[in-house]
């Protein structure tokens, strides 16, 4: 069994359904509710029934008390980019860290993000193509954050822009993708069908209830997700630790 295998066993720390939780955003918003003590919400999260967190490699050196262990598992972002950056660089992504350096903190995977339809499509493209043969050469998952980001809101849930955005992770060689929820389960179907690796949905910006969030996973994993990536309403939520344990009880019916 290769390096691979063994850590998406790893990451797989509950059920064949994956519940990430990424909290990578203090780099693009800051410490908003829920990262400036981050320690206690990634806590709750892997109390709740999450596999995984997703951080940048700065924050792991706060984190070694709660991640591992039988706890919870550590995936390392390596794409970067702020808010306060001109709206003309709003999708650029620079790689801001290494495989090999994120596996020397202790990550069961690698993530990076790529904005399609961007100016900066052609890098980041490039990038993740080879951070995936440095994922091969070291035995370690990749998740590729995959997002329609062409200045048009609507295409951003765009079912066929979603399918062919899960596509290109699958052809530039990432282990699990993530894409937005386009917005059905019947129009979710074809974007699954379309690529053979997991794929699972982003929660995006903070829905109004969640209940609103809770039956949009329901309908994206009847659809054929593999679970969810979601930060924001997880971890800004009033009890994150709460709200995991109700997502892990819906992915564990499936």
């Amino acid at each position: 069994m290769s390096g691979k295998q063994i850590r998406l066993k790893k990451l797989y720390h509950h059920s064949d359904k994956l519940l990430i939780v990424p909290m990578d955003h203090g780099i693009t918003i800051g410490p908003v509710k829920g990262l400036a003590e981050i320690n206690n919400t990634v806590k709750a999260v892997f109390e709740g029934g999450a596999d995984a967190v997703v951080v940048h490699k700065g924050l792991v050196r706060y984190l070694t008390e709660t991640i591992g262990s039988n706890k919870g598992e550590l995936i390392v972002h390596l794409s970067a980019s702020t808010a306060l950056a001109p709206e003309s660089q709003a999708t650029r992504k620079e790689v801001v860290s290494s495989v090999e350096h994120s596996i020397r903190l202790g990550a069961t995977a690698i993530s990076t993000h790529v904005n399609l339809g961007s100016p900066f499509e052609a890098e980041q493209i490039r990038d993740v193509g080879l951070i995936a043969e440095e994922c091969d050469k070291w035995g370690i998952p990749l998740l590729a954050m995959m997002y329609v980001r062409d200045g048009s809101k609507q295409h951003e849930f765009d079912p066929e822009r979603i399918r062919h955005a899960a596509r290109v992770a699958e052809e530039l060689g990432a282990d699990i993708v993530k894409v937005n929820y386009s917005g059905s389960a019947e129009s979710f179907k074809d974007v699954v069908s379309g690529v053979k690796i997991p794929v699972l949905i982003a929660g995006g910006e903070r829905l109004s209830s969640n209940d609103d969030l809770l039956e949009m996973i329901d309908d994206a994993v009847s659809a054929g997700a593999n679970g969810i990536s979601i930060g924001r309403n997880i971890f800004q939520d009033e009890n994150p630790g709460k709200l995991c344990a109700s997502i892990r009880s819906i992915l564990d019916q499936k």
